[in-house]
Protein backbone atom coordinates (compact mmCIF):
# COMPACT_ATOMS: atom_id res chain seq x y z
CA UNK A 1 0.00 0.00 0.00
CA UNK A 2 1.68 3.01 -1.01
CA UNK A 3 1.90 6.18 1.40
CA UNK A 4 -0.79 8.21 -0.95
CA UNK A 5 -3.73 5.52 0.58
CA UNK A 6 -3.77 5.88 4.68
CA UNK A 7 -5.33 3.73 6.54
CA UNK A 8 -9.21 5.40 7.13
CA UNK A 9 -9.80 4.77 11.41
CA UNK A 10 -12.97 2.32 11.90
CA UNK A 11 -16.46 3.52 12.81
CA UNK A 12 -19.39 2.27 13.56
CA UNK A 13 -20.85 3.45 10.48
CA UNK A 14 -18.79 1.51 8.44
CA UNK A 15 -18.15 -1.71 9.96
CA UNK A 16 -15.72 -4.08 8.99
CA UNK A 17 -17.51 -7.27 7.21
CA UNK A 18 -18.10 -10.22 8.36
CA UNK A 19 -15.70 -13.00 8.15
CA UNK A 20 -16.95 -15.78 5.76
CA UNK A 21 -17.05 -19.29 6.67
CA UNK A 22 -13.94 -21.46 6.03
CA UNK A 23 -13.81 -21.21 1.81
CA UNK A 24 -13.69 -23.70 -0.73
CA UNK A 25 -10.69 -25.21 -2.05
CA UNK A 26 -11.55 -23.20 -5.43
CA UNK A 27 -10.22 -20.22 -3.77
CA UNK A 28 -7.13 -17.99 -5.86
CA UNK A 29 -3.89 -17.98 -4.21
CA UNK A 30 -4.30 -13.94 -3.75
CA UNK A 31 -8.12 -14.85 -2.81
CA UNK A 32 -6.76 -17.69 0.01
CA UNK A 33 -4.43 -15.18 1.63
CA UNK A 34 -7.07 -12.00 2.01
CA UNK A 35 -8.97 -14.74 3.87
CA UNK A 36 -6.36 -14.52 6.28
CA UNK A 37 -6.10 -10.84 6.43
CA UNK A 38 -10.12 -10.53 6.47
CA UNK A 39 -10.17 -12.55 9.94
CA UNK A 40 -7.56 -10.53 11.01
CA UNK A 41 -8.86 -7.45 10.15
CA UNK A 42 -12.05 -8.07 11.86
CA UNK A 43 -10.48 -8.63 15.42
CA UNK A 44 -8.90 -5.48 14.76
CA UNK A 45 -12.03 -3.64 13.98
CA UNK A 46 -10.25 -2.68 10.58
CA UNK A 47 -12.68 -0.45 8.74
CA UNK A 48 -13.57 -2.05 4.76
CA UNK A 49 -11.52 0.98 3.66
CA UNK A 50 -8.56 0.17 5.49
CA UNK A 51 -9.10 -3.52 4.22
CA UNK A 52 -8.93 -2.60 0.78
CA UNK A 53 -5.98 -0.52 1.46
CA UNK A 54 -3.61 -3.07 3.04
CA UNK A 55 -4.46 -5.72 0.43
CA UNK A 56 -4.00 -3.46 -2.63
CA UNK A 57 -0.51 -3.69 -4.36
CA UNK A 58 1.36 -0.49 -4.73
CA UNK A 59 2.24 -1.25 -8.38
CA UNK A 60 2.42 -4.18 -10.62
CA UNK A 61 4.56 -4.95 -13.54
CA UNK A 62 4.40 -7.38 -16.50
CA UNK A 63 7.07 -7.61 -19.03
CA UNK A 64 7.46 -9.41 -22.49
CA UNK A 65 10.69 -11.21 -22.23
CA UNK A 66 11.55 -12.45 -26.18
CA UNK A 67 14.24 -14.98 -25.47
CA UNK A 68 17.00 -15.96 -28.79
CA UNK A 69 17.65 -19.56 -28.38
CA UNK A 70 20.66 -21.05 -28.47
CA UNK A 71 18.89 -22.85 -31.57
CA UNK A 72 18.15 -19.27 -33.53
CA UNK A 73 14.79 -19.56 -32.33
CA UNK A 74 12.53 -16.78 -30.14
CA UNK A 75 10.75 -17.49 -27.36
CA UNK A 76 8.72 -15.32 -25.80
CA UNK A 77 8.33 -15.49 -21.79
CA UNK A 78 6.57 -13.31 -19.23
CA UNK A 79 8.73 -11.42 -16.49
CA UNK A 80 6.28 -10.07 -13.55
CA UNK A 81 7.33 -8.15 -10.40
CA UNK A 82 4.76 -7.04 -7.95
CA UNK A 83 5.09 -4.11 -5.14
CA UNK A 84 2.77 -4.91 -2.77
CA UNK A 85 3.79 -2.31 0.29
CA UNK A 86 6.17 0.28 1.04
CA UNK A 87 4.67 1.67 4.22
CA UNK A 88 7.59 0.22 6.76
CA UNK A 89 10.21 0.90 3.97
CA UNK A 90 12.18 -0.37 0.79
CA UNK A 91 9.87 -3.50 -0.96
CA UNK A 92 11.48 -6.89 -0.84
CA UNK A 93 11.01 -10.29 -1.87
CA UNK A 94 11.92 -13.27 -4.00
CA UNK A 95 12.56 -14.05 -7.87
CA UNK A 96 11.37 -17.31 -8.82
CA UNK A 97 11.79 -19.15 -12.34
CA UNK A 98 9.24 -21.46 -12.52
CA UNK A 99 6.94 -22.45 -15.37
CA UNK A 100 3.45 -21.67 -13.17
CA UNK A 101 4.48 -18.56 -12.36
CA UNK A 102 1.68 -15.90 -13.31
CA UNK A 103 0.30 -12.79 -12.30
CA UNK A 104 -2.54 -13.83 -9.62
CA UNK A 105 0.59 -16.25 -7.59
CA UNK A 106 3.23 -13.21 -7.48
CA UNK A 107 0.15 -10.86 -6.26
CA UNK A 108 -0.32 -13.73 -3.32
CA UNK A 109 3.60 -14.16 -2.68
CA UNK A 110 4.05 -10.30 -2.67
CA UNK A 111 1.56 -9.70 0.09
CA UNK A 112 2.54 -12.52 2.38
CA UNK A 113 6.00 -10.93 1.74
CA UNK A 114 4.41 -7.31 3.30
CA UNK A 115 3.02 -9.22 6.19
CA UNK A 116 6.08 -11.55 6.99
CA UNK A 117 8.33 -8.52 7.13
CA UNK A 118 6.29 -7.04 9.45
CA UNK A 119 5.83 -10.04 11.70
CA UNK A 120 9.88 -10.08 12.34
CA UNK A 121 9.80 -6.10 12.36
CA UNK A 122 11.92 -5.41 10.01
CA UNK A 123 12.13 -1.90 8.28
CA UNK A 124 10.73 -3.98 4.71
CA UNK A 125 7.72 -4.12 3.07
CA UNK A 126 6.27 -6.66 0.24
CA UNK A 127 7.42 -7.54 -2.97
CA UNK A 128 7.61 -11.03 -5.49
CA UNK A 129 8.32 -11.61 -8.85
CA UNK A 130 9.25 -14.34 -11.64
CA UNK A 131 9.57 -15.62 -14.66
CA UNK A 132 7.46 -18.28 -16.12
CA UNK A 133 10.15 -20.23 -17.83
CA UNK A 134 11.68 -23.66 -16.57
CA UNK A 135 15.22 -22.64 -16.06
CA UNK A 136 16.25 -26.89 -16.75
CA UNK A 137 15.34 -25.97 -20.23
CA UNK A 138 17.29 -23.39 -20.69
CA UNK A 139 21.33 -23.24 -21.27
CA UNK A 140 23.12 -21.49 -18.76
CA UNK A 141 23.77 -18.71 -21.67
CA UNK A 142 20.12 -18.51 -22.68
CA UNK A 143 19.47 -18.18 -18.37
CA UNK A 144 22.15 -15.50 -17.84
CA UNK A 145 20.65 -13.29 -21.06
CA UNK A 146 16.74 -13.72 -20.03
CA UNK A 147 17.69 -12.79 -16.76
CA UNK A 148 19.83 -9.71 -17.54
CA UNK A 149 16.82 -8.76 -20.33
CA UNK A 150 14.44 -8.90 -17.63
CA UNK A 151 16.78 -6.41 -15.29
CA UNK A 152 17.08 -4.17 -18.43
CA UNK A 153 13.13 -3.59 -18.45
CA UNK A 154 12.71 -3.48 -14.85
CA UNK A 155 15.72 -1.14 -13.69
CA UNK A 156 14.08 1.66 -13.02
CA UNK A 157 11.55 -0.11 -9.89
CA UNK A 158 14.29 -1.61 -8.34
CA UNK A 159 17.46 -0.45 -6.16
CA UNK A 160 18.67 -0.90 -2.64
CA UNK A 161 15.84 1.72 -1.40
CA UNK A 162 12.80 1.03 -3.79
CA UNK A 163 12.75 -2.97 -4.08
CA UNK A 164 15.21 -5.78 -3.13
CA UNK A 165 14.43 -9.16 -4.99
CA UNK A 166 16.61 -12.13 -3.87
CA UNK A 167 16.30 -15.89 -4.79
CA UNK A 168 13.41 -18.05 -4.83
CA UNK A 169 12.60 -21.51 -6.37
CA UNK A 170 15.08 -22.25 -9.11
CA UNK A 171 17.01 -18.60 -8.39
CA UNK A 172 20.30 -18.56 -6.73
CA UNK A 173 23.35 -16.61 -5.53
CA UNK A 174 24.41 -16.52 -9.45
CA UNK A 175 20.94 -15.62 -10.71
CA UNK A 176 21.65 -12.51 -8.31
CA UNK A 177 25.32 -11.82 -9.30
CA UNK A 178 23.99 -11.33 -12.98
CA UNK A 179 21.59 -8.76 -11.76
CA UNK A 180 23.55 -7.26 -9.66
CA UNK A 181 25.72 -6.67 -13.03
CA UNK A 182 23.10 -6.30 -15.28
CA UNK A 183 21.88 -3.13 -12.82
CA UNK A 184 25.50 -1.67 -12.72
CA UNK A 185 25.25 -0.96 -16.01
CA UNK A 186 22.52 1.50 -15.10
CA UNK A 187 22.97 3.03 -11.71
CA UNK A 188 26.69 2.08 -10.89
CA UNK A 189 27.84 -0.56 -8.97
CA UNK A 190 25.18 -1.39 -6.43
CA UNK A 191 25.35 -4.20 -4.33
CA UNK A 192 22.24 -3.84 -2.05
CA UNK A 193 20.37 -4.14 -4.93
CA UNK A 194 19.83 -7.51 -4.24
CA UNK A 195 20.23 -10.40 -1.60
CA UNK A 196 21.25 -13.87 -1.82
CA UNK A 197 24.45 -12.50 -4.02
CA UNK A 198 27.58 -14.22 -3.59
CA UNK A 199 29.93 -13.55 -0.80
CA UNK A 200 32.44 -12.00 -2.97
CA UNK A 201 29.86 -9.23 -4.41
CA UNK A 202 28.67 -8.47 -0.82
CA UNK A 203 26.63 -11.39 0.10
CA UNK A 204 26.18 -12.54 3.66
CA UNK A 205 27.73 -15.25 5.65
CA UNK A 206 24.53 -17.43 6.64
CA UNK A 207 22.39 -16.38 3.96
CA UNK A 208 22.26 -19.82 1.93
CA UNK A 209 20.90 -21.78 4.58
CA UNK A 210 18.75 -19.02 6.85
CA UNK A 211 15.12 -19.93 5.55
CA UNK A 212 15.94 -23.11 6.85
CA UNK A 213 17.62 -22.19 9.54
CA UNK A 214 14.42 -20.33 10.98
CA UNK A 215 12.47 -23.25 10.30
CA UNK A 216 14.33 -25.36 13.06
CA UNK A 217 14.88 -22.16 15.50
CA UNK A 218 10.80 -21.64 15.10
CA UNK A 219 10.40 -25.52 15.49
CA UNK A 220 11.93 -25.81 18.25
CA UNK A 221 9.96 -22.99 19.90
CA UNK A 222 6.85 -24.24 18.81
CA UNK A 223 7.32 -27.84 19.98
CA UNK A 224 8.72 -26.56 23.87
CA UNK A 225 5.06 -24.42 24.14
CA UNK A 226 3.63 -27.81 23.09
CA UNK A 227 5.33 -29.21 26.08
CA UNK A 228 7.46 -31.19 23.82
CA UNK A 229 11.34 -31.15 22.73
CA UNK A 230 13.31 -31.19 19.41
CA UNK A 231 15.97 -33.26 20.74
CA UNK A 232 14.53 -36.74 19.56
CA UNK A 233 11.43 -35.77 17.89
CA UNK A 234 10.61 -37.07 15.03
CA UNK A 235 10.51 -35.15 11.79
CA UNK A 236 9.04 -35.14 7.86
CA UNK A 237 10.28 -32.63 5.44
CA UNK A 238 8.43 -32.38 1.95
CA UNK A 239 10.73 -30.48 -0.66
CA UNK A 240 14.73 -30.78 -0.65
CA UNK A 241 15.50 -27.32 -2.60
CA UNK A 242 17.19 -24.92 -0.37
CA UNK A 243 14.96 -24.31 1.71
CA UNK A 244 13.81 -27.83 2.67
CA UNK A 245 17.39 -29.13 3.03
CA UNK A 246 18.72 -26.73 5.18
CA UNK A 247 15.79 -27.13 7.43
CA UNK A 248 16.26 -31.12 7.65
CA UNK A 249 20.05 -30.02 8.04
CA UNK A 250 19.18 -27.88 10.69
CA UNK A 251 16.82 -29.96 12.56
CA UNK A 252 19.08 -32.86 12.84
CA UNK A 253 21.70 -30.23 14.02
CA UNK A 254 19.65 -29.95 17.07
CA UNK A 255 18.80 -33.39 17.97
CA UNK A 256 15.54 -34.06 15.89
CA UNK A 257 15.59 -37.63 13.94
CA UNK A 258 14.58 -36.62 10.55
CA UNK A 259 13.29 -39.60 9.02
CA UNK A 260 11.88 -38.68 5.44
CA UNK A 261 12.69 -36.11 3.03
CA UNK A 262 11.39 -35.89 -0.41
CA UNK A 263 11.80 -33.71 -3.75
CA UNK A 264 9.50 -33.38 -6.58
CA UNK A 265 10.36 -37.33 -8.09
CA UNK A 266 8.81 -38.59 -4.43
CA UNK A 267 11.23 -39.50 -0.93
CA UNK A 268 13.11 -42.02 1.10
CA UNK A 269 12.31 -42.78 4.50
CA UNK A 270 13.97 -44.63 7.54
CA UNK A 271 12.61 -45.06 10.35
CA UNK A 272 15.93 -44.65 12.42
CA UNK A 273 16.49 -41.34 10.84
CA UNK A 274 18.21 -40.14 7.76
CA UNK A 275 21.63 -39.02 6.80
CA UNK A 276 20.96 -36.05 6.05
CA UNK A 277 23.92 -34.50 5.48
CA UNK A 278 24.85 -37.67 3.05
CA UNK A 279 21.41 -36.75 1.31
CA UNK A 280 22.31 -33.36 0.42
CA UNK A 281 25.73 -34.32 -1.10
CA UNK A 282 24.27 -36.68 -3.36
CA UNK A 283 21.56 -34.75 -4.12
CA UNK A 284 24.06 -31.78 -5.49
CA UNK A 285 25.84 -34.43 -6.99
CA UNK A 286 23.41 -36.66 -8.93
CA UNK A 287 19.93 -34.28 -8.44
CA UNK A 288 18.17 -36.98 -6.52
CA UNK A 289 17.69 -38.28 -3.43
CA UNK A 290 18.81 -41.69 -2.78
CA UNK A 291 20.86 -43.97 -0.26
CA UNK A 292 21.20 -48.07 0.51
CA UNK A 293 18.93 -49.18 2.82
CA UNK A 294 16.35 -46.65 2.39
CA UNK A 295 12.59 -47.04 2.11
CA UNK A 296 11.11 -45.15 -0.98
CA UNK A 297 8.02 -42.76 -0.52
CA UNK A 298 5.23 -40.80 -2.58
CA UNK A 299 5.00 -37.53 -1.37
CA UNK A 300 1.38 -38.08 -0.39
CA UNK A 301 2.78 -40.63 1.84
CA UNK A 302 5.21 -38.38 3.44
CA UNK A 303 2.83 -36.20 4.24
CA UNK A 304 0.52 -38.99 6.32
CA UNK A 305 3.59 -40.45 7.82
CA UNK A 306 3.07 -40.57 11.85
CA UNK A 307 5.43 -37.69 13.20
CA UNK A 308 6.07 -35.24 15.84
CA UNK A 309 6.27 -31.96 13.00
CA UNK A 310 6.17 -31.95 9.29
CA UNK A 311 7.53 -29.51 7.24
CA UNK A 312 6.55 -28.61 4.03
CA UNK A 313 8.58 -26.97 2.07
CA UNK A 314 7.88 -27.65 -1.55
CA UNK A 315 5.31 -25.17 -3.32
CA UNK A 316 1.63 -23.74 -2.39
CA UNK A 317 -1.10 -25.72 -1.79
CA UNK A 318 1.01 -29.02 -0.69
CA UNK A 319 -1.88 -29.43 1.96
CA UNK A 320 -5.61 -29.15 0.89
CA UNK A 321 -8.79 -30.28 1.88
CA UNK A 322 -8.53 -33.76 0.10
CA UNK A 323 -5.75 -34.74 1.98
CA UNK A 324 -5.45 -33.03 5.51
CA UNK A 325 -7.17 -36.00 7.24
CA UNK A 326 -4.65 -37.74 6.21
CA UNK A 327 -2.20 -35.39 8.00
CA UNK A 328 -0.77 -37.35 11.44
CA UNK A 329 2.07 -34.64 12.59
CA UNK A 330 0.83 -32.84 15.72
CA UNK A 331 2.74 -30.26 14.30
CA UNK A 332 3.02 -28.82 10.95
CA UNK A 333 5.75 -26.01 10.51
CA UNK A 334 4.85 -23.93 7.14
CA UNK A 335 8.46 -23.85 4.68
CA UNK A 336 7.13 -22.89 1.62
CA UNK A 337 4.68 -20.07 1.60
CA UNK A 338 1.10 -21.08 1.70
CA UNK A 339 1.37 -24.59 1.94
CA UNK A 340 -1.67 -25.07 3.77
CA UNK A 341 -4.80 -23.77 2.20
CA UNK A 342 -7.89 -21.82 4.14
CA UNK A 343 -9.64 -25.02 3.53
CA UNK A 344 -7.13 -27.52 5.07
CA UNK A 345 -5.98 -24.67 7.50
CA UNK A 346 -9.35 -25.52 9.29
CA UNK A 347 -9.81 -29.15 8.79
CA UNK A 348 -6.02 -29.32 11.05
CA UNK A 349 -7.10 -26.96 13.34
CA UNK A 350 -10.44 -28.84 14.08
CA UNK A 351 -8.38 -31.74 14.75
CA UNK A 352 -6.11 -29.98 17.08
CA UNK A 353 -3.02 -29.68 15.08
CA UNK A 354 -0.74 -26.88 15.64
CA UNK A 355 0.29 -24.93 12.02
CA UNK A 356 3.23 -22.44 12.48
CA UNK A 357 2.21 -20.13 9.44
CA UNK A 358 4.37 -19.37 6.58
CA UNK A 359 5.17 -15.61 7.78
CA UNK A 360 6.52 -17.02 10.68
CA UNK A 361 8.14 -20.33 10.15
CA UNK A 362 10.07 -19.82 7.03
CA UNK A 363 11.09 -15.61 7.67
CA UNK A 364 14.94 -16.73 8.28
CA UNK A 365 16.02 -15.88 4.45
CA UNK A 366 13.74 -12.26 4.35
CA UNK A 367 15.52 -11.87 8.13
CA UNK A 368 19.41 -12.52 6.85
CA UNK A 369 18.47 -10.34 3.69
CA UNK A 370 17.74 -7.54 5.43
CA UNK A 371 21.21 -8.63 7.65
CA UNK A 372 22.05 -8.46 4.22
CA UNK A 373 20.97 -5.08 3.26
CA UNK A 374 22.35 -3.68 6.39
CA UNK A 375 26.11 -4.82 5.88
CA UNK A 376 25.72 -3.28 2.18
CA UNK A 377 24.54 -0.26 3.26
CA UNK A 378 27.24 0.21 5.80
CA UNK A 379 29.79 -1.29 4.12
CA UNK A 380 30.83 -3.58 6.60
CA UNK A 381 30.91 -7.37 6.61
CA UNK A 382 29.40 -9.40 9.77
CA UNK A 383 30.88 -12.66 11.29
CA UNK A 384 28.73 -16.26 10.17
CA UNK A 385 29.00 -16.38 14.21
CA UNK A 386 26.93 -12.67 14.87
CA UNK A 387 24.54 -13.17 11.37
CA UNK A 388 23.26 -16.54 13.44
CA UNK A 389 23.25 -14.83 16.35
CA UNK A 390 20.72 -12.18 15.56
CA UNK A 391 18.53 -14.37 13.09
CA UNK A 392 17.76 -16.72 16.60
CA UNK A 393 17.17 -13.18 18.47
CA UNK A 394 14.78 -11.86 15.77
CA UNK A 395 13.14 -14.65 15.24
CA UNK A 396 12.56 -16.04 18.67
CA UNK A 397 11.15 -12.22 19.56
CA UNK A 398 9.14 -12.37 16.34
CA UNK A 399 7.58 -16.31 17.55
CA UNK A 400 6.99 -14.38 20.94
CA UNK A 401 5.07 -11.43 20.10
CA UNK A 402 2.81 -13.53 17.24
CA UNK A 403 1.90 -16.12 20.23
CA UNK A 404 0.97 -13.04 22.49
CA UNK A 405 -1.37 -11.71 19.96
CA UNK A 406 -2.73 -15.17 19.70
CA UNK A 407 -3.30 -15.72 23.32
CA UNK A 408 -4.66 -11.86 23.13
CA UNK A 409 -7.27 -12.75 20.71
CA UNK A 410 -7.94 -17.01 21.33
CA UNK A 411 -6.73 -17.38 17.96
CA UNK A 412 -4.67 -20.08 15.76
CA UNK A 413 -0.80 -18.73 15.54
CA UNK A 414 -1.48 -18.12 11.93
CA UNK A 415 -4.20 -15.37 12.91
CA UNK A 416 -2.55 -13.78 15.41
CA UNK A 417 0.22 -13.76 13.23
CA UNK A 418 -1.59 -11.58 10.84
CA UNK A 419 -3.55 -9.59 13.22
CA UNK A 420 0.28 -8.77 14.91
CA UNK A 421 1.61 -7.80 11.39
CA UNK A 422 -2.10 -5.52 10.00
CA UNK A 423 -1.53 -3.84 13.19
CA UNK A 424 2.17 -2.94 12.42
CA UNK A 425 1.54 -2.03 8.73
CA UNK A 426 -1.87 0.02 9.52
CA UNK A 427 0.00 1.82 12.48
CA UNK A 428 3.39 2.77 10.31
CA UNK A 429 0.89 3.59 7.38
CA UNK A 430 -1.72 5.73 9.72
CA UNK A 431 1.91 8.01 11.19
CA UNK A 432 3.23 8.88 7.08
CA UNK A 433 -0.22 10.40 6.62
CA UNK A 434 -1.12 11.52 2.78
Amino acid sequence: MSRDAPVIPHTAEMPAPAIAAPPAEQLSTFDAVNYQLDRAARLLGLSAETQVGLKTPFREVMVELPLRRDDGTVRTYHGYRVQHDNSRGPMKGGLRYHPSVQLDEVRALASLMTWKTAVVDIPFGGAKGGIDCDPAELSPRELEHLTRLFVSRLHRLIGADEDIPAPDVNTNAQVMAWIVDEYAKYHGFTPGVVTGKPLQLGGSAGRLSATGRGVAVIAERALADAGGALRGATVAVQGFGNVGSWAAHSLAALGARVVAVSDVRGGVHRRDGLDVDALMRGAAQTGRLDGEGLERLTNDELLALDVDVLVPAALEDAIRADNADAVRARLVVEGANAPVTPAADARLEARGVTVVPDILANAGGVTVSYFEWVQNTQRYRWSAARVDEELVRTLSAAYDDVRSAAREFGVPLRVGAFVLAMRRVAEATTLRGG
